[in-house]
């Protein structure tokens, strides 16, 4: 991989010349700049396109490509490069709209959850040592980890800040760390006048896996986070502000991150009685025959994720309005589309099997027995 190790130094040098000049004001320059580093990265990802940095270098590609942009169309404004839409990719505010009771089973997972965010917010006397303010949700994809955090922060009425770890990665070179402690900065805030924040990192492994080479400052990124999560988990500090990261990839996380991380909760598949109840969730706007055994389904989707369902439901009912739709009077408002038979979800279990193999939950398994912490 030595040709790998060239192309990347190549890429950072490029990089570095090319934020230094841009702060310098030599923007004509810093394009020119901009433009090898592009270049080069472009070269490793068609040279190496399974190496794990491929997708963050493609982000790098593409926030270079938008300031070569700018430059080109803002040769006088002078922009700083910790302004460029700073907030508003890093620090956007979400409202969730999910209910606790919107989570299809994942009891453990609950527990664990309540015991470390709503009874100390609830209750903060009750607990003279401190709380957990470190949780890593991982599992499969589309397993309800996304879901599950959104519940919380409703319940607990928080400030939920949604972070994509590869989204701080890919800023400027330089700025990923003064990215993540106005992160922080923000959320403690927000906290210390009297309402809990919750900062949920998606992919947090594209933040904390260690690199062959550095491309971007990852090293004082990564330092810079785990002094951040050293500060909110400082158990003189009564303040309620939470970091939740969620993985489809937990093996990739280095030693001190698993650390900072006093839960770390595995978030399985659902199984049999949760779809049942997830079934009951996706059908309850739709028109189904009394011929649909939702038992006899549940025992046929044994495997798939909480995704996988949601997928199977729209799909069967994209069926029936496509069928719908092949008649000629199906613009008359009088007409409705026939009911869903049992048939019709059979036809459809048929042409879409579960995306977790059996392999990549033993995976998941090996690791939470290494790393559980509920």
């Amino acid at each position: 991989m030595n040709g790998l190790h060239e192309l990347e130094k190549y890429a950072l040098n490029y990089a570095n010349e090319a934020v230094k000049l841009d702060r310098e004001g030599l923007r004509d320059q810093a394009a020119e700049k901009y433009q090898k580093a592009i270049e080069v990265l472009l070269k490793i990802c068609n040279l190496y396109p399974n190496t794990p940095q491929s997708r963050i270098y493609l982000k790098y590609i593409e926030s270079y490509q938008r300031r070569i942009k700018d430059i080109k169309e803002n040769r006088e404004d002078g922009l700083e490069l910790s302004s460029v839409n700073e907030k508003k990719i890093l620090l956007q505010k979400e409202k969730p709209g999910v209910k606790w009771s919107d989570i299809a089973n994942l009891e453990e997972a609950k527990k664990a959850i309540q015991e470390a965010i709503i009874y100390p917010v609830k209750r903060p006397d009750l607990f003279p040592l401190g709380w957990p303010r470190g949780i890593l949700l991982f599992g499969p994809p589309g397993c309800g980890k996304t879901l599950l955090v959104a519940a919380v922060a409703s319940e607990i009425d928080a400030n939920f800040y949604s972070v994509d770890a590869a989204s701080i990665m890919s800023k400027w070179l330089g700025e990923s760390e003064k990215n993540i402690a106005k992160l922080f900065a923000d959320a403690r805030k927000a906290a210390e006048n009297g309402k809990p924040s919750i900062i949920f990192i998606d992919e947090v492994d594209s933040l904390t896996r260690a690199f062959s080479t550095e491309v971007g400052g990852e090293t004082r990124a990564r330092n810079q986070f785990l002094k951040e999560m050293d500060g909110i988990n400082d158990k003189n500090k009564k303040y309620f502000v939470y970091v939740i990261g969620a993985t489809n990839k937990p093996w990739l996380l280095d030693e001190p991150f698993i650390r900072r991380f006093q839960k770390r909760i595995l978030i399985p598949p659902p199984d049999y009685h949760a779809r049942l109840e997830m079934f009951k969730i996706y059908s309850k706007n739709l028109n189904l025959s009394p011929s649909v055994d939702f038992k006899e389904l549940a025992r046929k989707t044994d495997g798939y994720s909480g995704s996988d369902i949601r997928d199977l439901f729209q799909t069967v009912q994209l069926k029936i309005v496509r069928e719908f739709f092949s008649n000629p009077k199906a613009d008359d408002p009088n007409l409705k589309p026939r009911p869903i038979q049992m048939e019709d979800f059979l036809e459809v279990i048929e042409r879409r099997k579960a995306s977790i193999s059996q392999e990549m939950l033993k995976q998941y398994i090996r690791w939470f027995q290494q790393f559980k912490a509920l």
